[in-house]
């Protein structure tokens, strides 16, 4: 593994987008992006990364702005999908591939989602870990409570603590991989005083996003002030990649009802249940890992670097 970032660009001028990189370039396999969730960061996949590294896959995965080693946004109304989606092309150019496989765990699959809906898209091969293209609004509700909400912390046990209450439903973490988690989303901010790697005004961003408002929100229901689902089934039907969807069978984000109806909308898309979590797994597990590289495999297709 070996750390690196590349500059992204937003109304602010240029950030740092770090990354942590797997593996190195082959003719064999496509370069492969992990995208991180809402709260979370690029480390989250490094048992992941690892596992396919060591089966000649190169893996890059960033931690989006505001989030891990990157660079704060001044401006919170700045983190937008757009600005999301901008530096994630960045990434992809970063790459020097013209095919690429995504890997994206709940908004990190959201992202990968749009950009495989999009003409000419370099995504061949996308994994959606625990999201779909409708989002209830009671799970929104719920990641609402601690987004950007985290308190500091005065020892690594006290996060440690911390994050298995509110990530519980990523499954059955051993506590080697507890610490592993929590060490990789801290930052030690004074002697004694610890805080999460993440900026608190992420919460702020979210509606006042131009692609929130013009793809997730329902014009009609947001006249009435009625609460209701984010849609993305338009973005959805645009898709035409291979897809494996992977199903935390606890999650009340990703619910059965909404797996059928990707189904019937997608000629070429498998669904994986992991039964011992909820809202995502956290992929730590090698037979979900094994799992994925033996989907990877199954729907490969030469890769032009």
């Amino acid at each position: 593994m070996k750390k690196d970032y590349f500059l992204g660009l937003s109304e602010e001028g240029f950030h740092r987008v770090a990354y942590t990189e797997w593996g190195t370039m082959n003719h064999v396999t496509s370069p492969i992006i992990c995208a991180h969730g809402l709260t979370r960061n690029g480390r989250d996949f490094d048992s992941l990364a690892d596992y396919l590294a060591q089966r000649d896959h190169h893996v890059y995965c960033p931690d989006i702005v505001g989030r891990g080693d990157s660079d704060w946004l001044k401006n919170p109304l700045h983190y937008t999908y757009e600005q999301y989606l901008a530096d994630m092309n960045a990434m992809i150019a970063h790459t020097q591939a013209k095919q690429i496989d995504w890997i994206g765990t709940s908004m990190g699959g959201l992202i990968g989602m749009l950009l495989a809906s999009l003409p000419h898209s370099p995504i061949q091969r996308l994994i959606m870990n625990d999201v779909g293209p409708q989002i209830p609004v009671k799970a929104i509700a719920r990641l609402s409570k601690y987004a950007g909400k985290d308190p500091d912390f005065s020892s690594i046990e006290e996060a440690k603590m911390y994050f298995k209450s509110i990530y519980g439903d990523f499954g059955n973490l051993n506590d080697a991989q507890w610490q592993r988690l929590t060490e990789n989303s801290i930052r030690e901010t004074a002697p004694g005083k610890f805080s999460t790697k993440i900026d608190p005004a992420i919460k702020q961003s979210s509606a006042k996003s131009k692609l929130a408002w013009k793809l997730l929100f329902n014009p009609h229901k947001a006249l009435e002030g009625t609460f209701f689902d984010i849609d993305l089934w338009q973005i959805w039907r645009q898709v035409t990649c291979p897809v494996l969807v992977i199903h935390g069978t606890r999650s009340d984000l990703l619910l059965p009802s909404i797996i059928e109806k990707m189904r019937s909308l997608h000629p070429n898309i498998e669904v994986f249940e992991v039964s011992d979590a909820g809202h995502a797994p956290a992929l730590q597990d090698p037979m979900h890992q094994e799992m994925i590289y033996q989907w990877l495999m199954k729907n490969k297709k030469a890769a032009s670097t």
